[in-house]
Order: structure tokens, then sequence, then C-alpha cells
């Protein structure tokens, strides 16, 4: 599992580098980009290792906390572990219509209306990306990254990706 994590950590700073926000969603000057990560303490913890004193599109990259209940407030990016389904549904509301990417690991379906979800498949982290809910919250994914996904949803259609992305995502032990 902590290989796992792992994984996922080193996806979703990259995830950063594949997303194009808005304008007006762009942090002010010297401002970082922050990831919020909800039910998964392990994952941020190795996300601020890998992010620490690194940048993504010119800016920091700042790893942040998020209890249940909580809101995470102005952020870019929204990790959900898998935790309560009311909880996950909560935190999903919360940035809804916010330029947020929203990533989870739940093991319900992307009509949570999150933008990517993690899998496990034969042995390899995967991820899903669900295009309408990138288009809901106005932002626009490279192909590059769409390419690598396990699979591509939108309006009901799926499409299988390359399968591949800068490392293998497998797990072994």
């Amino acid at each position: 599992m902590n290989l796992e994590r792992n994984v996922k950590a080193a996806f979703l700073y990259k995830f950063l580098g594949y997303v194009d926000y808005p304008q007006a969603a762009a942090p002010a000057a010297g401002e970082p980009l922050v990831i919020a990560v909800l039910f998964a303490d392990e994952v941020a913890e190795k996300l601020a290792r890998i992010s620490a004193g690194r940048s993504m599109h010119g800016r920091a990259v700042a790893v942040r906390k998020v209890r249940a209940g909580e809101s995470p407030g102005r952020v870019h990016m929204l990790f959900i572990g898998d935790g309560d389904a009311g909880e996950v549904e909560k935190a999903l509301a919360a940035v809804r219509q916010a330029p947020v990417l929203t990533v989870t690991e739940t093991a319900r379906n992307l009509r949570h209306d999150s933008v990517i979800k993690f899998r496990v498949v034969d042995e390899r982290v995967r991820f899903e990306v669900s295009l309408d809910a990138a288009e809901k919250s106005n932002l626009k994914l490279s192909s590059r990254l769409l390419a690598v996904a396990y699979k591509v949803q939108r309006s009901g259609r799926q499409e299988a990706g390359s399968r591949a992305m800068g490392f293998s995502g497998r797990l072994v032990t």
C-alpha cells in the first residue's frame, strides 16, 4: 500500500503540468499552486516531499491536508482518498463550479464529478478522466494526459488511452 501511495503522489504532482486553468484561477504573483488532500495523509506527506523545492509552471507547489467537514478553500487541485461517501460528496460539492482539478481514489465511479479517478488494474496504478467534469470545472486537459489515461469518458462514451506515463505505475512488493 505504501508503494501505491508513492505512485499516486507522483502522478498528482505530474497532473499539474497537464492542466490549463482559466486566467482568473491563476495564483497571484509569488503565490503557489495549492493541492488540498482529504482522507490520504500518507499521500499528502509524500506529495509534499516530491514538490519541495520544485516548481510547476514557474510556481511553487504547496500541499495542505484537509479534514472531513473542512472547506478546502481556494485550491488548484483537490485529491480525495477513499473515505466516507457523504464526506466525499461534500468535498466535491465545495469545489463543483470552481476551476479545481479533482482527483479521487474512491471505488465509486466518476458520476461524482471527479475529473480524474485512480484505479489499480493488473497491479498498476491507472487513472480515468472525465472530460465532462473537466469542462464543468472550466479546465483544459492536455491531449498528452488524455493519451496516457486508462479510460477517457465523455457523456457516457469511453475510450482507452495508451496506459503509460513517464513511469509505469507498476506496484511491486
